[in-house]
């Protein structure tokens, strides 16, 4: 069993920066494909970026060169660097493995981009 933990959301100007991290806890963490997903009121959960267990990463169109995805299996930790955000990125942002599993999903974590 896997529990999933965001945190590092909250509130950045527009072209601001913000370190979201996905903290783990249970063995299988390393043996995860992990994602990052988002979603705003109303709408579907979206894929953001994923990172397999070797360190190969994929963005979403609209992510790719402001986003970072990065693991840190000795702490069982994923984490999500935004840079250049603007208030389309405004959503609440969760952490899942990838394809996700019902079972996984936590609070997420609320980052507003607003000036």
């Amino acid at each position: 069993q896997v529990q999933l933990v965001e945190s590092g959301g909250g509130l950045v100007q527009p072209g601001g920066s913000l370190r979201l991290s996905c903290a783990a806890s249970g063995s299988i963490f390393k043996s995860l494909r992990m994602a990052w997903y988002r979603q705003v009121p109303g709408k579907e959960r979206d894929l953001v970026a994923t990172i397999t267990q070797g360190g190969s990463t994929y963005y979403a169109d609209a992510m790719k060169g402001r986003f970072t995805i990065s693991r840190d299996n000795a702490k069982n930790t994923v984490y999500l660097q935004m840079n250049s955000l603007q208030p389309e990125d405004t959503a609440v942002y969760y952490c899942n493995a990838h394809p996700a599993l019902l079972r996984y999903w936590g609070q997420g974590t609320q980052v507003t981009v607003s000036s």
